[in-house]
């Protein structure tokens, strides 16, 4: 088992959830501290310094989505948000705001604890250490430095979340070369990610919005049918030859 020390912050409210997780958590070897609402979450997380936090969006007092917020500014512990099932906006707000995966439920025990895991191998420090060996690098008119963790684009400096600044950083590093989906999904999310793929389309969706002068028709992160994506390297006026 990986880290069958680690502690694990459930912000749930719903009952009959609190205690199935509790058991089933404390059964594969986890610490479990439970918050019932967001504001106690916030608390918590202070006073626990969870390995890992999973965090339902909807909550009384704070909601998930500004709980997560709250914790990135000060933590890249891994948080895997809980969504209602087919909730799109939730999952993309989750991402956005920081969240490193998501569950919609009802999800299966098996399922929750390998995406966990994941996330888990994955630490901050590990992380650091890819991002070292990187140097700055400039693509056109969009830079970015690995070690103070910026990313300029168009003369403006841009805050991106831990995810989407290691695709971006990917996708830079190889710009002019397609990256398979797959490549993308084990280099960021690590090779043993059991979750969504849909994940990596949010976080390019997301990308585009600050990367490209029209995210509905991109000519810098384009995607490549049956393949995956590709930054390209040439003037943004010019169209891609790629549909989004």
């Amino acid at each position: 088992m990986s880290n069958p020390s680690a502690t694990v912050l459930v912000v749930e409210d719903e009952e009959s959830f609190v205690e199935a997780l509790t058991v089933g958590l404390k059964r594969e070897g986890f610490r479990v501290q439970v918050a019932k609402d967001g504001a106690q979450a916030l608390e918590l997380f202070g006073a626990v310094d969870p390995d890992l936090v999973l965090l339902d969006v909807m909550l009384p007092k704070v909601s998930g989505i500004d709980v997560c917020r709250e914790i990135r500014k000060q933590s890249k512990v891994p948080i895997i948000m809980v969504t209602a099932k087919g909730s799109e906006i939730d999952t993309v707000v989750g991402l956005e705001v920081g969240a490193d995966d998501y569950v919609t439920k009802p999800y299966r025990l098996r399922e929750l604890v390998a995406r966990m895991r994941a996330v888990l191998r994955r630490t901050p420090s590990e992380v650091q250490v890819i991002a070292s060996r990187i140097d700055a690098v400039e693509v056109g008119d969009v830079s970015l430095d690995p070690e103070r963790h910026e990313v300029v684009i168009r003369g403006e400096e841009v805050s991106l979340p831990l995810k989407e600044f290691e695709l971006l950083s990917l996708l830079l590093e190889n710009a002019g070369r397609v990256l398979t989906r797959d490549t993308l999904i084990d280099r960021v999310w690590g090779h043993d990610y059991v979750g969504d793929t849909k994940t990596l389309d949010v976080h390019i969706k997301r990308l585009r919005t600050k990367v490209e002068d029209d995210p509905a028709r991109p000519t810098r992160i384009v995607t490549i049918r049956g393949l995956g994506y590709k930054y390209e390297v040439r003037s943004p006026q010019r169209p891609a030859t790629a549909d989004s």
